[in-house]
């Protein structure tokens, strides 16, 4: 029998302190992951491609004859794909680059008087680094949703990085997926030494040019890595377990919910799987269901211990309107809303990386063919972070553009303002240009 954490949440002042305290998460990062994570990006630092390919054999078993993956062997694999996954891939990509395209902003230029003017321009973030994870699954999916929004924006140059199988390179879907999107620059390193690697760069033999912005989830060492290098680059966000939160009421089905609960599960023993309903008949129904279907899964242990784990729960809450504070509260990579008029109760939700809409838009959709983006914001950082998209590999810059007219007429403004600062030099600036 599968056992889920059932937290009643009914008769309760549902604030942000008492959801902050009460909601479940997974555990926070341990300090020494970090401690030796730093000491292998020193290493990194320091010992370039050479330190690379020796954490590569220690960690992954296998020392690649080199690090950057040939051309060829990207073309040989996209050649040897199954048609049915190049016509899965090929509708991925295309969807993606639709939503992508409608993302892309403007340059805007505003006039403020006679003669003054700022222009904001969107410019693109040179140098990517795009990170695709391996372990328990493989990912061309999340090549696709790194690149395409990345080649939208603009961006000059794109760098994957991906764990090397026995053979020495990446899954030959991760290769065939980078092929097709037109990204020859592939390396054979994972983990946070992909990470120094894509943040220091190196030229011991082989040449790996340092990145402006690094994107793409892994795991705590992963994530770890991302989080000290970001003095040095961007990075997209500091990426938690994956997880998923369903808003469901009496009239749900208990079979889509449970199954879409156990499809994060499927992920990781960390995922977090979260049902809120204000029904106690479709929470029994629910765990009725992962009793009959997580024994057939393929994965049955790691879901199983993912859905018995401190970050998965059953939360019963009086109302539909109690329902959708906790999930705001919780502030979800993904949501799912399973009511009547699930349209108008989606619009509610204020905090969430993405949020599905009834029977038909389960997070599966979302991961490969929906168009949106699935690397998304976890552990809370909804409530104020937005997943990945164009504007990720988008920074801004203003132009101000004054003719002498334009300046004379805020001179005194500034003046006053400097002043008021203790900052005379800012005001003499001003005022020496329209001296005799």
């Amino acid at each position: 029998m599968v056992r889920v954490n059932i937290l009643d949440f009914r008769g309760e002042t549902l604030n942000k302190r008492f959801l902050a305290q009460k909601l479940p998460r997974a555990a926070e990062t341990h300090a020494d992951i970090e401690r030796r994570v730093a000491e292998l990006l020193d290493t990194v630092a320091g010992g370039g491609a050479a330190a690379v390919t020796d954490f590569t054999e220690r960690f992954d078993g296998v020392r690649p004859e080199t690090l950057r993956v040939p051309e060829s062997a990207l073309a040989e694999a996209a050649a040897e794909l199954d048609p049915p996954v190049r016509a899965a891939l090929d509708e991925s990509i295309a969807r993606a680059r639709k939503v992508a395209a409608d993302q892309r902003p403007v340059d805007v230029r505003t006039e403020l008087a006679s003669g003054a003017f700022v222009t904001t321009r969107h410019l693109p973030v040179e140098r990517v680094g795009l990170y695709v994870p391996g372990g328990l699954a493989v990912y061309p999916s999340t090549v696709i949703m790194n690149v395409v929004p990345a080649q939208t924006a603009g961006a000059r140059s794109l760098a994957i990085a991906s764990p090397p199988q026995s053979n020495g390179l990446p899954h030959p879907i991760v290769l065939a997926t980078a092929h097709i999107l037109g990204v020859d620059e592939v390396w054979a390193m994972g983990g946070a030494q992909a990470i120094g690697a894509l943040a220091y760069g190196f030229d011991d033999g082989e040449e790996l040019e340092p990145v402006d912005l690094i994107t793409g989830p892994g795991n705590a060492y992963v994530a770890a890595a991302k989080s000290l290098v970001r003095s040095r680059v961007g990075i997209d966000a500091v990426a938690g377990p994956t997880e998923i939160i369903i808003l469901a009421d009496e009239q749900a089905d208990p079979r889509f919910v449970a199954a879409d609960l156990i499809s994060q599960a499927e992920h990781d023993e960390l995922a977090a799987s979260v049902l809120v309903t204000d029904s106690v008949d479709l929470a029994e129904a629910v765990q009725k269901e992962l009793d009959v279907q997580v024994p057939e899964a393929m994965h049955t242990e790691r879901i199983e211990a993912a859905l018995a784990g401190r970050q998965s729960a059953i939360v019963l809450v009086d109302d539909l309107d109690a329902g959708i504070t906790v999930v705001n509260g919780y502030a979800g990579e993904h949501v799912e809303v399973h009511t009547v008029d699930a349209e108008a109760v989606g619009a509610r939700i204020t905090n969430g990386g993405a949020v599905f809409l009834g029977d038909w838009a389960p997070v599966s959709l979302g991961d490969y063919c929906a168009g949106s983006n699935h690397v998304l914001p976890t552990m809370g950082t909804a409530a104020h972070g937005s997943g990945l998209g164009v504007h990720s590999f988008i920074k801004v810059s203003q132009v101000i553009d004054y003719d002498r007219q334009a300046l004379s007429a805020v001179a005194e403004h500034i003046g006053v303002l400097a002043a008021g600062e203790q900052l005379p030099a800012h005001g003499r600036a001003v005022d020496i240009r329209f001296e005799e």
